[in-house]
């Protein structure tokens, strides 16, 4: 399967302002080109993505060959990049092919619903032409590298494109273990008021195929108490390792925090308080993280094949539950879902797969196969429920 990992190299060449005109001029045409696609798509939505962009040229690009395009794209973004142009192409078609598909879901749902005697209140979906789309910057036309932390780029700049030369922070690409990894195309992205230059590499990667006899399992327990509980075990059961994670400093920060959210919140109403949820993300990520990392170390330790989570499905709210404890509640559970996510892209990484499995009736069904565990109440002089399983012959 092939694997995908994205590093992130600040420019620090240039200030906040001087890649600006190049996402505007980017984004309005990917605007207009999503504008032709959606007036066009009975013609388009059969093609196969390489007849795709010469079909959307044919309508917006004025050459020599194509002198009356339909749409007057060239005279609208003179010089434009036929790159980026191509790459706007491809980023359009996916976002009203996308519309399209909401669309189509909507009716059959209305129509379903309608049927059945229902009241649908819905509201349809809309195509939205203005996007935070990012250009990507193809090697050769838009992006030359120069050394290990410099490149001449291709930007917008005084009403016309021309080279730009940066110089961007340079990473460490064998601590991060893709030295053999293939460099795709950068793209130039924009967060907060900074600007990075985005490398991704792909590597093919094998996973391994240990005969199920002879596999080593991870077995991984998502919990309240502990983010989470490790056990590494053969196939025949015998655990030959466990580990506790947790992090109990974090947690507290969190519930802290939480508190005081809530507490602002019925003082002055609904707020969307950036403050305390920047606090709240940043704490999320770090347990996310944290737990990530020290399952895969388990994992690697033991030289593990498969990694076993519990399936969670979606999230269902107990009844009663309000205020800060059912923000703690959705917060853990996706965080759980978070956890998940990162140790099956880093397994990956390390050729492990990853199973989960359904945790209906683990605890009600017996290990060995033989079925519904019986079980005998007893009532202590305190009154409290003791279950004590009989032996199954």
């Amino acid at each position: 399967m092939e694997q995908t990992k994205t590093i992130k190299n600040k420019i620090l060449s240039h200030g906040s302002t001087a890649f600006e005109p190049t996402l505007l001029v980017y984004r309005d045409a990917l605007g207009f080109i999503v504008e032709v696609i959606e007036k066009e798509y009975s013609l388009l939505e059969g093609l196969l993505t390489k007849e795709l962009t010469p079909a959307v040229e044919k309508f917006i690009h004025r050459t020599k060959n194509n002198p009356t395009s339909k749409y007057n794209f060239t005279s609208n973004f003179y010089k434009f990049p036929s790159y980026l142009r191509r790459s706007a192409i491809s980023k359009g078609f996916g976002i009203v092919k996308s519309y399209r598909s909401n669309l189509q879901n909507w009716e059959d749902e209305k129509s379903k619903a309608l049927a059945e005697g229902k009241f649908f209140k819905k509201k349809s979906p809309v195509l939205r032409v203005e996007h935070d789309a990012f250009p990507v910057l193809y090697k050769g036309n838009m992006f030359n590298r120069l050394s290990t932390d410099q490149a001449e780029v291709k930007i917008y700049k005084n009403n016309d494109w021309v080279w730009e030369t940066i110089t961007f922070n340079d990473k460490n690409l064998k601590n991060r273990g893709i030295m053999d990894w293939k460099e795709n195309n950068p793209t130039l992205v924009k967060v907060g008021k900074k600007y990075f230059i985005n490398f991704s590499y792909t590597k093919e990667i094998k996973l391994r195929k240990t005969k199920i006899i002879d596999q080593i399992i991870v077995s991984v327990d998502l919990g309240l108490t502990n983010s989470a509980v490790c056990s590494a075990m053969y196939s025949d059961g015998t655990v030959i390792g466990r580990k506790f994670i947790n992090q109990p400093i974090e947690k507290d920060r969190m519930n802290t925090i939480i508190g005081k959210l809530k507490k602002a919140q019925r003082n002055s109403g609904t707020i969307e308080a950036p403050n305390y949820w920047k606090k709240i993300n940043g704490l999320q990520n770090h347990i996310k993280v944290n737990t990530a990392s020290e399952i895969i170390k388990f994992a690697e330790t033991h030289n593990a094949d498969v990694i076993v989570f519990e399936y969670l499905g979606k999230m269902h709210v107990p009844k009663g539950i309000f205020g800060a404890k059912k923000l703690r509640y959705k917060l853990h559970h996706w965080c759980k879902l978070e956890i998940q996510s990162k140790v099956e892209e880093m397994a990956h990484y390390r050729q492990m797969r990853i199973r989960r499995v359904n945790p209906k009736n683990t605890s009600k069904l017996a290990f060995d196969g033989s079925g519904e565990v019986k079980r005998i109440i007893k009532k202590t002089s305190l009154h409290l429920k003791v279950a004590r399983p009989i032996t199954q012959t």
